[in-house]
């Protein structure tokens, strides 16, 4: 064995390793070393990787990791110092025990964000293991750098002991620190003294001496410092030395050197994959796992029929029974019983704790048992979906049910799973975040210190390509490198970006998986914690299923959420009238008035149909049955939409192209799709019906297909045409172009019984907005709450239809939106600074109605109704129902308060006024003294001010918006925002907005300023660039709160999936200067009540007041007759300005004055 690195810090060492795993394998096998240890701190989240890398090139993989042990106890938070000390695995036993260690660090000495060991923690799992003293960071360097050689000494001597003289030796390290130096010598003499060898280590950070820049560029990421803050102080010698640079380097220790080969040949480890290790579910003994699930799945189909005789269906009874038996034989012959039976039990459980769950997703669907088990709520007979698709003899895997649960009860179903399975036997997944190419130019451009404007520049030339990288970007994109001539420092920036390029940033958790295990967790993988302090895996989904354990997936679906609130608000109002409660799970399939809506493409909140494009596919689509929401689902993806496969569908389904199949016995399995293949299952059954193939072998020959491995599909292809022969059914020359169809088809097919799962999701959101419209927009509202953006497109959209959302009022709300006499009453809940003890406070002293704010703070507990809570009330105009302005009402706030608090402590000595007593009983507005009575002597507020209140209160509008008074306006001049993400790159669009919020950002060159600026219009939120030119222009205009008409051209930016559409302005104006200017024509309509001489007199005076270009036009409406116009003089023109307009409104009305 030759010499190998074991103190080393991969990608895993979060922003301070930067050896790539499969770069280090590589590195290690190409400088002819055979051994490498991988030893981060605090972690071995890499372990699994680092194995299939290290025996991929040849190299043996040492497991180790670098701990952080404390002097006491690790238990301790205030025992804050600790030291490092490497422990790498030595046998399987010594693994087994390093992973338990590495977990225990994390469940008891979790401290600061730090997972700590302790020698009680080292002494119960040494055993195995191999130590070493942890070089510069370990105890025994830290002493002597101290000074403190008899220090060092004892400790040498303690860990000796604990290890044994074997198993406990002295790290020597020369990477260019003076320190080395000082100690190494001493550290040798004291090796020998206490009868323990050293071993040489570096420490190894990097591949390559040349790499230390970068990696010091990457430190400065997780320091949030730039290089400044290093002073130049860069050690270069955390490389993969090669074993003659070791030799060279250690000549004057060269035993060191073959101790580290020596250890190395003893480290021999092989992690255990492959196995499964799922827990035991407890059955009654006489029944065992077999028979207990057949009796469930049995009594479960039978409940099935009761619900099929209730919807009036008719069924072949026999076609499930045989279903059944065949999908159970399958179940377990492959071992799977308990693994239904658990995810039965935690589903049956939610629903018992009245946790709403899905109806199923992915191909779990296909599954009969599950269906009858409850698992999934769809019936695959009905639809066509395939169990082979999910479980399948002939490829053996682990079953995959994806559970969705509501978003905010899932919780209750992981607390239950794991009170029963063990709190250490249950745990969340980790997930790994990487510097992409973008997100590493930007961190990397703040260590060199450049300005936002200069890296920002270089970003944005970036391809916005799923996965693109540094490299590719650099060939797609010549800009770039036209920069690099620019500014030398823009090469540097991009040379340092794509060194750390790939690297690990931080862990997060798996959004859905649970992993479940029959013994405590660390007895399988090593486990840490998350930043909430949950137990969570250290190997991330992939890993910890190729080590034996079982993953579950409990997803949070915001829209089961939804549903139950709909529901629960429809039921509260049948009860109250005493009628029949409505159950969502037995509403008929094919109601036209939920087809009538999909064709509209009005489904804003409708699950998965809301975006832009799919509501122009629907209207396209128009659909009139299950099925085709089921194929739309399906078709509305890149692949599909590229290829032309929807405009195809859309054509055949409508009878503009005609209908055709490659041969009429396929017209059955093409039908519903229109002779197009839409679905992998229908992939399946052609490979069935054609080929030959059992459902089985068809999906082994639908995943070749899909990874369109040639050597594969050539083997599958004779298997296809040898079985189509032998069946005779088709020619072989037809049946050769099927198979080549199939191919084709199979790369854009997709998994029928996820879509048609979660298309009963948005059948049923849809139904619920046809049906019960105002209890699903009072849900959807409650459930993005606090989603501004979401908010102001759900209210516009309830306002479309024709819904009103009216004010918080705390006679009448409750802590959520709710229904209220035909319209959504806005929620106290989501009122800021009023938390939900005010609310209860509020609502329990409500049976007798609030008439007065005096009476209100009299009767609420001042304890948790404080003065921002009515502050924020009266803004919200939750006290609007006492009928008096919102400024008078903010104005007696102070006076009501002192009431109120004189009558509470009155109240708490026993002494109750008997002038208090006659006021509250008679919710008078005032009383004798004038106490509770309103002082009017102050200024109502104006629109603007009672606009600009309610935003500050809700974080919306709700009672009007600043735009309303542009509605006509808009119509002609602007889009809206809902608009931005259905436009390319580039493209112009020209929006009418209010400022919400704005930050401004001096240039570098310190020639001026740009802004950032957040936007509202009735539909939605947008971000707005506003560089510097036009930001001088117009940054008046910005900061003056009124509306504005914005021209700009979209900027779209993000990695991968997540896509955020900007706009970057080119022009700003004011929407009432634009309206003023592009005005020629002022109409006033008078009806025949207002036409009295004063008032008329009063209106010729206003035009004469504001004279200008418009012409005036005046129509009289005549109640039974229409409308009249009335000619104006030519000399009577008028300037269409907001002062005019607000003049004649005071008179005529809101709706008086028309623009044109």
């Amino acid at each position: 064995m030759s010499f190998a690195h074991l103190h080393v810090h991969t990608q895993y060492s979060f922003l301070d390793g930067a050896n790539k795993i499969s770069a280090l394998a590589e590195a290690t096998k190409n400088a002819g070393m055979n051994a490498v240890a991988m030893t981060d701190r605090g972690n071995m989240y890499g372990a699994v990787e680092f194995q299939k890398a290290c025996l991929k090139n040849d190299v043996k993989p040492i497991f180790g990791c670098e701990l952080f042990v404390v002097q006491k106890d690790r238990t301790d938070p205030s025992d804050s110092r600790h030291t490092s000390l490497v422990l790498l695995a030595e046998t399987l036993e010594g693994y087994r025990n390093l992973i338990a260690c590495v977990s225990h660090t994390w469940l008891e000495g979790w401290h600061n964000d730090m997972p700590r060991a302790d020698r009680a923690l080292l002494e119960e799992y040494r055993s195995g293991t191999i130590a070493l003293s942890g070089g510069m960071g370990g105890d025994v360097a830290q002493a002597l750098l101290r000074r403190d050689v008899a220090k060092a000494k004892e400790l040498i001597e303690g860990w000796r002991d604990l290890f044994g003289v074997d198993n406990y030796f002295i790290q020597l390290e020369d990477y260019g620190l003076r320190e080395h130096a000082q100690i190494n010598e001493q550290l040798v003499e004291l090796a020998n003294e206490c009868g323990v060898r050293t071993v040489a280590t570096n420490a190894c950070h990097y591949l390559k001496a040349e790499d230390a820049r970068s990696h010091a560029a990457l430190m400065c990421i997780g320091l949030a410092k730039d290089f400044s803050a290093l002073k130049e102080n860069i050690p270069d010698g955390l490389w993969l030395k090669p074993e003659p640079f070791m030799r060279e380097q250690f000549d004057w220790a060269l035993d060191s050197v073959d101790t580290a080969a020596e250890v190395a040949a003893r480290c021999n480890v092989e992690i255990p994959l492959g196995a499964t290790y799922l827990p035991q579910y407890e059955v009654p003994e006489d029944v065992g796992l077999d028979g207990f699930l057949r009796q469930k799945s049995l009594e479960g189909l039978e409940q099935r029929f009761v619900e099929f005789e209730v919807q009036g269906l008719n069924v072949e009874k026999q076609a499930y029974f045989d279903r059944l038996d065949t999908e159970i034989e399958t179940i377990v012959a492959m071992g799977f019983p308990g693994y239904f039976l658990i995810v039965w039990d935690f589903i049956a459980k939610a629903r018992e704790m009245g946790v709403p769950v899905g109806p199923g997703r992915g191909s779990g669907a296909g599954s009969l048992v599950a269906y009858t088990l409850g698992i999934t709520d769809i019936d695959p007979l009905r639809y066509g979906l395939l169990f082979e698709r999910f479980l399948n003899v002939e490829r053996v895997s682990m079953p995959d049910f994806d559970i969705d649960f509501c978003m905010a009860q899932r919780d209750k179903v992981i607390r239950y799973v794991t009170e029963k399975y063990g709190k250490h036997n249950v745990g969340q997944i980790i997930t790994y975040g990487t510097l992409k190419a973008k997100a590493a130019l930007r961190d990397i451009g703040r260590v060199l210190n450049l300005s936002f404007g200069e890296v920002d520049r270089i970003a944005k030339l970036i391809p916005d390509e799923l996965g693109i990288n540094l490299t590719d970007s650099l060939k797609k994109e010549p800009r770039i490198r036209e920069l690099f001539s620019e500014d030398p420092r823009y090469k540097e920036l991009y040379d340092t970006a794509l060194k750390v390029e790939g690297l690990t940033r931080h862990a997060g958790i798996h959004a859905a998986g649970i992993v479940i295990s029959e013994e405590p967790l660390w007895h399988y993988v090593p486990i840490c914690r998350g930043a909430g302090g949950e137990i969570v895996t250290q190997y991330a989904k992939d890993e910890v299923e190729q080590a034996g354990l079982v993953k579950f997936d409990f997803l949070g679906l915001k829209t089961l959420t939804v549903i139950d609130h709909s529901v629960r608000l429809i039921n509260e109002t049948l009860q109250k009238n005493g009628e029949e409660l409505f159950d969502l799970r037995s509403v008929p399939m094919d109601d036209s008035k939920v087809f009538e809506l999909l064709s509209s493409g009005e489904t804003t909140g409708v699950f998965q149909l809301e975006s832009s494009g799919f509501k122009e596919l629907m209207k396209k689509l128009r659909p009139n049955c299950f099925e085709d929401i089921v194929a739309a689902v399906a078709l509305y993806r890149p692949g599909p939409l590229g290829s032309g496969m929807v405009d195809d569908f859309v054509k055949r389904k409508h009878g503009e192209t005609k209908v055709e199949y490659p041969h009429p016995i396929l017209e059955e399995v093409l039908k519903e799709t229109y002779g197009v293949i839409v679905y992998q299952e229908q992939v399946m059954q052609i490979a069935r019906t054609v080929g030959g193939y059992s459902l089985g072998g068809a999906d082994i020959l639908r995943r070749a297909m899909g990874k369109k491995k040639a050597e594969v599909m050539a083997e599958q292809k004779t298997i296809f045409l040898d079985g189509a022969k032998q069946l005779g059914i088709v020619e072989p020359g037809t049946a050769e172009k099927i198979f080549d169809l199939m191919a084709y088809f199979a790369g854009y097919g997709f998994n029928k019984s996820h879509s048609a799962a979660y298309g009963l999701i948005s059948y049923q959101t849809a139904y619920l907005k046809a049906h019960h419209p105002v209890e699903f927009m009072a849900a959807l509202l409650t459930a993005d709450g606090d989603n501004t953006d979401k908010v102001v497109r759900y209210i516009g959209d309830a306002k479309t239809m024709g819904i009103v959302v009216r004010p918080p009022d705390v006679n009448l709300s409750q802590k959520g939106f709710s229904v209220d006499n035909g319209g959504i009453r806005f929620g106290m809940g989501a009122i800021k600074n009023v938390g939900e003890g005010a609310v209860d406070s509020i609502i329990a002293e409500r049976e007798v109605p609030y008439n007065t704010l005096f009476e209100f703070v009299e009767r609420v507990d001042l304890k948790r109704v404080n003065r921002r809570v009515v502050e924020a009330l009266t803004k919200s105009g939750a006290f609007d129902c006492f009928g008096k302005d919102r400024g008078i009402i903010f104005h007696n706030i102070e006076r009501a308060l002192e009431r109120g608090q004189s009558m509470a402590r009155d109240r708490e000595s026993g002494q109750t006024s008997l002038f208090g007593l006659l006021d509250v009983a008679k919710g008078g507005d005032g009383d004798s003294n004038g106490k509770s009575s309103y002082d009017m002597d102050v200024d109502e507020w104006t629109d603007r001010a009672r606009l600009s209140f309610e935003k500050d209160a809700i974080g919306f509008y709700v009672s009007g918006h600043p735009l309303d008074r542009f509605k006509s306006e808009i119509k002609r001049y602007a889009s809206d925002t809902s608009k931005l993400a259905t436009l390319d790159n580039r493209q112009e669009i020209t929006l009418a907005a209010v400022v919400v919020a704005m930050r401004e950002r001096p240039l570098k060159s310190g020639n001026g300023r740009m802004a950032f600026l957040t936007i509202e219009d009735t539909r939605g939120q947008a971000e707005i660039l506003v560089f510097s030119k036009v930001f001088a222009l117009a940054e008046e205009l910005i900061k003056s709160g009124e509306p504005l008409l914005i021209k700009g051209s979209v900027q779209i930016e993000g990695d991968d999936d997540v896509r955020n559409f900007k706009l970057r302005a080119t022009e700003i104006s004011l929407l009432s200067a634009v309206r003023r200017e592009r005005t020629s024509t002022v109409a006033f309509t008078i009806g025949t009540d207002t036409v009295v001489p004063e008032a008329v007199a009063r209106i010729r005076q206003i035009c004469n007041e504001h004279p200008g270009v418009c012409k005036v036009m005046v129509f009289v409406t005549l109640p039974g007759s229409g409308t009249a116009m009335v000619t104006c003089s030519e000399e009577l023109r008028v300037d269409a300005s907001e002062e005019l307009i607000n003049a004649v409104q005071r008179i005529l009305g809101r709706d008086s004055i028309t623009l044109s």
